[in-house]
Protein backbone atom coordinates (compact mmCIF):
# COMPACT_ATOMS: atom_id res chain seq x y z
CA UNK A 1 0.00 0.00 0.00
CA UNK A 2 0.52 3.56 -0.71
CA UNK A 3 1.67 5.68 2.88
CA UNK A 4 3.74 8.56 3.77
CA UNK A 5 7.23 7.38 5.12
CA UNK A 6 9.54 9.41 7.12
CA UNK A 7 12.83 8.85 5.22
CA UNK A 8 15.41 10.40 7.46
CA UNK A 9 15.24 12.98 10.78
CA UNK A 10 14.62 16.65 9.25
CA UNK A 11 12.17 18.96 7.82
CA UNK A 12 9.23 18.35 6.11
CA UNK A 13 10.48 17.48 2.82
CA UNK A 14 11.46 14.02 4.35
CA UNK A 15 7.73 13.18 4.24
CA UNK A 16 7.34 11.14 1.32
CA UNK A 17 4.82 8.53 0.07
CA UNK A 18 6.22 5.01 0.17
CA UNK A 19 5.19 1.41 -0.62
CA UNK A 20 5.04 -0.41 2.68
CA UNK A 21 3.76 -3.74 3.79
CA UNK A 22 0.17 -3.82 4.76
CA UNK A 23 -0.28 -4.41 8.64
CA UNK A 24 -2.21 -7.59 9.53
CA UNK A 25 -4.02 -7.40 13.00
CA UNK A 26 -1.95 -9.89 15.47
CA UNK A 27 -3.68 -11.25 18.82
CA UNK A 28 -5.56 -8.44 21.02
CA UNK A 29 -5.49 -5.86 17.91
CA UNK A 30 -7.91 -3.97 15.29
CA UNK A 31 -7.32 -3.52 12.10
CA UNK A 32 -8.82 -0.22 10.33
CA UNK A 33 -9.64 1.23 7.16
CA UNK A 34 -8.47 5.08 7.68
CA UNK A 35 -10.39 7.68 6.46
CA UNK A 36 -8.92 10.41 8.15
CA UNK A 37 -5.56 10.97 9.93
CA UNK A 38 -4.55 13.94 12.34
CA UNK A 39 -1.72 16.01 12.32
CA UNK A 40 0.01 17.05 15.51
CA UNK A 41 3.16 18.31 17.03
CA UNK A 42 4.48 15.22 18.02
CA UNK A 43 4.32 14.59 14.95
CA UNK A 44 6.35 17.32 14.08
CA UNK A 45 9.30 16.84 16.85
CA UNK A 46 9.53 12.87 16.12
CA UNK A 47 10.10 13.92 12.70
CA UNK A 48 12.41 16.66 13.76
CA UNK A 49 14.64 13.87 15.83
CA UNK A 50 13.98 15.83 18.85
CA UNK A 51 12.92 12.57 20.49
CA UNK A 52 15.36 10.56 18.22
CA UNK A 53 16.93 9.00 21.36
CA UNK A 54 14.05 8.36 23.63
CA UNK A 55 13.18 4.29 23.87
CA UNK A 56 10.03 3.47 22.09
CA UNK A 57 9.64 6.07 20.25
CA UNK A 58 10.42 5.94 16.52
CA UNK A 59 13.70 5.89 14.53
CA UNK A 60 13.52 6.32 10.48
CA UNK A 61 12.09 4.69 8.14
CA UNK A 62 8.44 4.85 9.70
CA UNK A 63 5.52 5.60 8.98
CA UNK A 64 4.09 8.97 11.44
CA UNK A 65 0.55 9.08 12.75
CA UNK A 66 -0.61 8.88 15.88
CA UNK A 67 -4.37 9.17 15.58
CA UNK A 68 -6.98 8.17 12.74
CA UNK A 69 -10.59 7.53 12.40
CA UNK A 70 -12.05 4.92 9.83
CA UNK A 71 -13.90 1.40 9.81
CA UNK A 72 -13.15 -1.72 11.45
CA UNK A 73 -11.26 -3.71 8.59
CA UNK A 74 -10.38 -7.39 10.63
CA UNK A 75 -10.21 -8.39 13.86
CA UNK A 76 -7.13 -9.89 15.72
CA UNK A 77 -7.60 -13.46 17.86
CA UNK A 78 -9.30 -12.77 20.81
CA UNK A 79 -10.90 -9.22 20.30
CA UNK A 80 -14.27 -8.53 21.34
CA UNK A 81 -17.19 -5.49 21.56
CA UNK A 82 -16.13 -4.51 17.73
CA UNK A 83 -17.66 -5.66 14.47
CA UNK A 84 -16.14 -5.23 10.78
CA UNK A 85 -17.40 -2.54 9.62
CA UNK A 86 -17.58 0.10 12.64
CA UNK A 87 -17.04 3.39 12.20
CA UNK A 88 -14.04 3.72 15.29
CA UNK A 89 -11.62 6.06 16.56
CA UNK A 90 -7.56 4.89 16.87
CA UNK A 91 -4.44 5.84 18.53
CA UNK A 92 -0.66 4.16 18.50
CA UNK A 93 0.60 3.96 21.89
CA UNK A 94 4.39 4.74 19.66
CA UNK A 95 3.07 7.53 17.13
CA UNK A 96 3.34 5.57 14.00
CA UNK A 97 1.04 4.15 11.18
CA UNK A 98 -1.56 6.49 11.06
CA UNK A 99 -0.75 7.85 7.55
CA UNK A 100 -1.66 5.13 5.80
CA UNK A 101 -5.06 3.68 4.42
CA UNK A 102 -4.54 0.96 6.99
CA UNK A 103 -3.63 0.96 10.71
CA UNK A 104 -3.34 -1.41 13.06
CA UNK A 105 -3.76 -0.33 17.03
CA UNK A 106 -4.49 -2.74 20.11
CA UNK A 107 -7.90 -2.88 21.08
CA UNK A 108 -7.67 -0.97 24.22
CA UNK A 109 -6.41 2.36 22.00
CA UNK A 110 -9.56 1.61 20.13
CA UNK A 111 -12.94 3.03 20.63
CA UNK A 112 -15.88 2.82 18.80
CA UNK A 113 -18.19 5.73 17.09
CA UNK A 114 -21.02 4.13 15.52
CA UNK A 115 -24.35 5.59 16.37
CA UNK A 116 -22.88 8.91 16.93
CA UNK A 117 -23.45 11.81 14.92
CA UNK A 118 -19.67 12.87 14.65
CA UNK A 119 -18.29 13.75 11.14
CA UNK A 120 -14.98 11.40 11.45
CA UNK A 121 -12.89 14.31 10.33
CA UNK A 122 -13.86 16.52 13.73
CA UNK A 123 -13.91 12.98 15.41
CA UNK A 124 -10.17 12.29 14.72
CA UNK A 125 -9.09 16.12 15.41
CA UNK A 126 -11.00 16.07 19.11
CA UNK A 127 -11.88 12.41 20.48
CA UNK A 128 -8.56 11.56 21.46
CA UNK A 129 -7.34 14.84 22.79
CA UNK A 130 -10.69 15.00 24.74
CA UNK A 131 -10.48 12.10 26.41
CA UNK A 132 -6.81 13.10 27.78
CA UNK A 133 -8.21 16.33 28.69
CA UNK A 134 -11.03 14.19 30.85
CA UNK A 135 -8.11 12.24 32.10
CA UNK A 136 -6.06 15.21 33.19
CA UNK A 137 -8.41 17.42 34.79
CA UNK A 138 -9.98 14.68 36.63
CA UNK A 139 -6.80 12.33 37.91
CA UNK A 140 -4.34 14.78 37.52
CA UNK A 141 -5.67 17.89 39.00
CA UNK A 142 -8.89 16.51 40.10
CA UNK A 143 -11.03 19.67 39.37
CA UNK A 144 -14.22 20.03 40.92
CA UNK A 145 -17.34 21.58 39.88
CA UNK A 146 -17.45 25.74 40.43
CA UNK A 147 -13.91 26.23 40.02
CA UNK A 148 -12.20 28.46 36.97
CA UNK A 149 -9.76 27.07 34.51
CA UNK A 150 -7.51 29.60 32.48
CA UNK A 151 -6.18 27.58 29.39
CA UNK A 152 -3.61 28.85 27.37
CA UNK A 153 -2.60 28.13 23.87
CA UNK A 154 -6.83 28.17 23.78
CA UNK A 155 -6.88 27.50 19.70
CA UNK A 156 -4.60 24.92 19.85
CA UNK A 157 -4.66 21.28 18.89
CA UNK A 158 -4.81 19.75 22.69
CA UNK A 159 -5.67 23.34 24.47
CA UNK A 160 -9.22 23.48 22.32
CA UNK A 161 -10.64 20.51 23.73
CA UNK A 162 -10.33 21.61 27.59
CA UNK A 163 -13.00 24.38 27.71
CA UNK A 164 -15.60 21.42 26.83
CA UNK A 165 -14.26 19.19 28.76
CA UNK A 166 -14.33 21.82 31.83
CA UNK A 167 -17.79 22.55 31.43
CA UNK A 168 -19.08 19.18 31.15
CA UNK A 169 -17.29 18.63 34.91
CA UNK A 170 -18.93 22.01 36.15
CA UNK A 171 -16.65 24.55 36.67
CA UNK A 172 -17.87 27.86 36.94
CA UNK A 173 -15.95 29.67 34.79
CA UNK A 174 -13.16 29.29 31.67
CA UNK A 175 -10.51 31.66 30.30
CA UNK A 176 -8.53 31.32 27.34
CA UNK A 177 -4.98 32.99 26.30
CA UNK A 178 -4.00 33.53 22.45
CA UNK A 179 -1.40 34.93 20.56
CA UNK A 180 -2.22 38.02 19.32
CA UNK A 181 -2.48 36.91 15.72
CA UNK A 182 -5.30 34.53 16.82
CA UNK A 183 -7.38 36.80 18.85
CA UNK A 184 -10.05 37.29 16.01
CA UNK A 185 -10.17 33.28 15.50
CA UNK A 186 -10.92 33.62 19.01
CA UNK A 187 -13.81 36.00 18.69
CA UNK A 188 -15.22 33.79 16.16
CA UNK A 189 -14.66 30.46 18.30
CA UNK A 190 -17.77 28.21 18.74
CA UNK A 191 -15.89 26.71 22.08
CA UNK A 192 -17.30 27.68 24.99
CA UNK A 193 -14.91 29.75 26.26
CA UNK A 194 -16.08 33.11 28.42
CA UNK A 195 -13.17 35.47 27.27
CA UNK A 196 -10.22 34.54 25.28
CA UNK A 197 -7.05 37.56 25.85
CA UNK A 198 -3.89 38.29 24.61
CA UNK A 199 -1.39 36.13 26.21
CA UNK A 200 1.46 38.80 25.59
CA UNK A 201 -0.86 41.26 27.40
CA UNK A 202 -0.91 38.95 30.94
CA UNK A 203 -1.44 39.28 33.54
CA UNK A 204 -2.94 42.97 33.22
CA UNK A 205 -5.08 41.26 30.50
CA UNK A 206 -7.47 39.67 33.19
CA UNK A 207 -7.21 42.65 35.68
CA UNK A 208 -6.44 40.82 38.73
CA UNK A 209 -8.20 37.35 38.52
CA UNK A 210 -6.76 34.30 39.65
CA UNK A 211 -7.69 30.67 38.77
CA UNK A 212 -8.34 27.50 40.17
CA UNK A 213 -6.47 25.32 37.57
CA UNK A 214 -4.22 26.83 34.68
CA UNK A 215 -3.96 24.72 31.81
CA UNK A 216 -0.33 25.24 29.81
CA UNK A 217 0.44 23.12 26.95
CA UNK A 218 2.58 26.14 25.61
CA UNK A 219 5.75 26.49 27.38
CA UNK A 220 7.87 29.46 27.41
CA UNK A 221 6.82 32.97 28.64
CA UNK A 222 3.74 31.80 29.31
CA UNK A 223 4.64 29.41 31.73
CA UNK A 224 7.04 31.40 33.51
CA UNK A 225 3.78 33.65 34.05
CA UNK A 226 1.47 30.49 35.62
CA UNK A 227 2.00 30.87 39.10
CA UNK A 228 1.24 34.35 39.32
CA UNK A 229 -2.57 33.49 37.52
CA UNK A 230 -3.41 30.93 40.22
CA UNK A 231 -5.57 30.89 43.27
CA UNK A 232 -4.81 29.84 46.58
CA UNK A 233 -4.57 26.01 46.97
CA UNK A 234 -4.58 25.96 42.21
CA UNK A 235 -3.18 24.21 40.38
CA UNK A 236 -1.03 24.21 37.30
CA UNK A 237 -1.11 21.78 34.76
CA UNK A 238 1.84 21.40 32.20
CA UNK A 239 0.36 19.24 29.24
CA UNK A 240 2.69 20.49 26.54
CA UNK A 241 5.51 22.76 25.03
CA UNK A 242 4.30 23.56 22.06
CA UNK A 243 5.66 27.69 22.33
CA UNK A 244 9.68 25.15 21.62
CA UNK A 245 11.33 26.48 24.29
CA UNK A 246 13.20 22.70 25.55
CA UNK A 247 15.47 25.38 27.63
CA UNK A 248 13.55 23.91 31.19
CA UNK A 249 14.05 27.58 32.94
CA UNK A 250 10.47 28.29 32.69
CA UNK A 251 11.27 30.32 36.35
CA UNK A 252 8.92 28.34 38.71
CA UNK A 253 9.48 29.69 41.85
CA UNK A 254 9.81 26.89 44.47
CA UNK A 255 8.99 29.77 47.55
CA UNK A 256 6.02 30.42 45.52
CA UNK A 257 4.79 27.51 45.03
CA UNK A 258 4.98 26.54 49.36
CA UNK A 259 3.75 29.81 50.13
CA UNK A 260 0.91 30.19 48.29
CA UNK A 261 -0.26 25.61 48.39
CA UNK A 262 0.16 25.73 44.56
CA UNK A 263 0.95 22.51 42.59
CA UNK A 264 2.09 21.92 39.47
CA UNK A 265 1.60 18.87 37.72
CA UNK A 266 2.96 17.25 34.30
CA UNK A 267 0.32 14.81 32.46
CA UNK A 268 1.74 12.90 29.17
CA UNK A 269 -0.84 10.37 27.73
CA UNK A 270 1.23 8.36 26.14
CA UNK A 271 3.05 6.92 29.85
CA UNK A 272 0.00 7.33 31.61
CA UNK A 273 -2.98 6.13 29.69
CA UNK A 274 -1.23 2.11 29.31
CA UNK A 275 -0.36 2.15 33.47
CA UNK A 276 -4.27 3.26 33.78
CA UNK A 277 -6.00 1.27 31.37
CA UNK A 278 -9.29 1.82 33.19
CA UNK A 279 -9.00 5.44 32.76
CA UNK A 280 -9.82 4.99 29.53
CA UNK A 281 -13.63 3.87 29.13
CA UNK A 282 -15.29 6.25 31.18
CA UNK A 283 -12.57 9.15 29.49
CA UNK A 284 -13.54 8.18 25.87
CA UNK A 285 -17.63 8.23 27.05
CA UNK A 286 -17.12 11.99 27.94
CA UNK A 287 -15.18 13.02 24.97
CA UNK A 288 -17.97 11.58 22.84
CA UNK A 289 -20.90 12.95 24.72
CA UNK A 290 -19.06 16.21 24.73
CA UNK A 291 -18.32 16.16 21.11
CA UNK A 292 -22.11 15.49 20.46
CA UNK A 293 -23.37 18.08 22.73
CA UNK A 294 -21.35 20.80 20.38
CA UNK A 295 -18.88 21.51 23.02
CA UNK A 296 -15.80 20.77 20.78
CA UNK A 297 -16.28 22.36 17.42
CA UNK A 298 -12.77 23.31 16.44
CA UNK A 299 -11.84 24.55 13.08
CA UNK A 300 -10.40 22.00 10.64
CA UNK A 301 -7.57 22.38 7.97
CA UNK A 302 -7.67 19.40 5.98
CA UNK A 303 -4.94 17.83 3.19
CA UNK A 304 -5.02 14.74 1.04
CA UNK A 305 -2.19 12.41 2.27
CA UNK A 306 -0.13 13.01 -0.42
CA UNK A 307 0.32 16.57 0.86
CA UNK A 308 1.76 15.53 4.27
CA UNK A 309 4.68 17.61 4.04
CA UNK A 310 2.78 20.49 3.11
CA UNK A 311 0.13 19.50 6.27
CA UNK A 312 3.32 19.77 8.15
CA UNK A 313 5.06 23.24 7.45
CA UNK A 314 1.86 24.51 7.91
CA UNK A 315 2.11 23.35 11.39
CA UNK A 316 5.59 24.24 12.09
CA UNK A 317 5.07 27.55 10.62
CA UNK A 318 2.06 28.33 13.09
CA UNK A 319 -0.38 29.32 10.31
CA UNK A 320 -3.08 26.68 10.43
CA UNK A 321 -6.31 28.02 11.56
CA UNK A 322 -7.73 25.09 12.92
CA UNK A 323 -6.72 21.26 14.17
CA UNK A 324 -4.74 19.91 10.41
CA UNK A 325 -6.71 16.53 9.30
CA UNK A 326 -5.01 14.19 6.56
CA UNK A 327 -7.65 12.63 4.44
CA UNK A 328 -6.84 9.17 3.09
Amino acid sequence: MKAVQVSRFGDPRVLTLADVPEPVPGPGQVAVDVSHAAVGLVDVYIRQGLFKDRDGLPRPPYVPGLEVAGTVRALGDGVTGLAVGERVVALAADGTGGYAPVYVADRARVFSTEGHPIDPALAVAVLPNALMAHVALTRAVHIAPGESVLVHGALGAFGAVFPGIARQLGVSRVVGTVRAGRLAAAAATRLPYDTVVDSALLPEALAGEKFDVVVDPVGGAVRAQSLDLLAPSGRLLLVGNASGDWSGTAGLDGNALWYGNLTVTGFNAGAYLPAHPDAVPPAAAAALAAAAAGLLDIELDTFPLAEAAAAHERLENHTASGRIVLTV
